[in-house]
């Protein structure tokens, strides 16, 4: 009978952990600051998420202004200027994922020389896990 009374409360604890969500490890995040690069009409950020736990993939998107700037530093008029987007979804492997997004620009007219284009407020956003970094300065 004692036994029969140390069993049943151990089985219901077995149950209990068997049934219990598993806890992990999971705080999506930026390693370091991604870069961003302009080439042309066009600005590539690179960057790697870490902390994704068993996510398949994510879904990265860039934003940006584009000016198109004179050889003075100034951006003459508004049709000059533009909001970019771009984006894609990137593999996760071990928790980590490594991303690269280009987005253009298209200016009509175009933005030829001695104009260039320069790109500032330029924002990395992981949609699915709602965090974001700001990147500093124009490019």
């Amino acid at each position: 009978m004692r036994r029969v009374f140390f069993l049943i409360p151990m089985a219901i604890i077995g149950l209990i952990a068997f049934l219990a969500p598993t806890a992990s490890a999971v705080s999506p995040h930026f390693v370091g600051t991604p870069t961003a690069t302009r080439s042309g009409n066009s600005l590539t950020v690179s960057g790697k998420e870490a902390g994704l736990g068993n996510q398949q993939s994510v879904d990265i998107r860039v934003t940006a202004d584009a000016a198109c700037i004179n050889p003075g530093g100034q951006d003459p008029n508004a049709a000059n200027k533009q909001s970019v987007a771009g984006g894609g979804q990137f593999p996760v492997q071990n928790g980590k994922a490594k991303f690269t997004v280009t987005v253009t620009a298209t200016f009509k007219p175009s933005c030829s020389p001695p104009m260039t284009v320069q790109f500032s407020n330029v924002v990395v956003t992981d949609i699915g896990n709602g965090i974001s970094v700001s990147l500093p300065g124009t490019f």
